[in-house]
């Protein structure tokens, strides 16, 4: 069995979304000090890495990460591969047999190859599902989507119209997945945010893997 880790790393100066929290990871105590064990000081946003987007991201009132069903962020997904010259993901692309009755659909495209060489300044010509797509998924009954960058969404967007339709329908969005390694195909998924209880709830970092059971 192939298990494939499709999370990014966080790392201090990694790319983060304009206007979001920059990653600190600092030493609290370390042993080589005199200190009896090592341990680390976090400082980062919710939506750092590969993370999840909840319901309460743009819905007010929506679902909190922590009371998100796992039974959708676990079970068997479809990565469908986009071509490297699609930047904007329509419907043009796209029709509901690609999707193969699959209620998970992860998009690899080109913005996989940014986590691949290893960017440090973020990338604001990413490949994003346009609204047209998203309500094809939400029609399809496609109960979580994921794509490899840090938003599903076109930079700059001044509606969130994606991310919108998404949301207020109860599709679950996994951000910020590194897909590079992993061909097209059907696996089985398993993502696990942090159950954050306090905050606003709109999202939170996950390690994420897909598991190939054919081998």
């Amino acid at each position: 069995m192939i298990i494939y880790d499709v999370s990014v790393p966080v790392r201090a100066r990694m790319p983060v979304y304009p206007g979001d929290p920059q990653v600190e990871i600092e030493s609290w105590a370390a042993i080589a000090k005199g200190n009896v064990a090592n341990l680390s000081h976090l400082r980062f946003g919710a939506h750092t890495g590969t993370h999840v987007d909840a319901s309460a991201h743009f819905i007010e009132g929506g679902r909190k990460v922590a009371d998100l069903p796992l039974d959708v962020l676990i079970g068997e997904a479809q990565v469908l591969e986009i071509a490297s010259d699609v930047r904007e993901i329509t419907t043009e692309h796209l029709s509901p047999k690609d999707f193969n009755n699959s209620t998970r659909v992860l998009f690899k495209t080109r913005n996989s190859s940014f986590w691949r060489n290893g960017t440090q300044s973020f990338r604001e010509d990413f490949a994003y599902l346009a609204p047209d797509v998203a309500r094809l998924l939400v029609e399809s009954g496609v109960r979580l989507v994921g794509i490899d960058y840090l938003s599903i969404e076109a930079y700059g967007s001044k509606t969130h119209e994606t991310h919108k339709i998404l949301l207020s329908n109860e599709v679950v969005i996994i951000e910020s997945l590194d897909l590079s390694h992993v061909p097209a195909g059907v696996y089985e998924l398993i993502c696990l945010p942090l159950k954050i209880a306090e905050g606003s709830g709109d999202g939170a970092p996950a390690r994420t893997v897909l598991r190939d059971l054919r081998t």
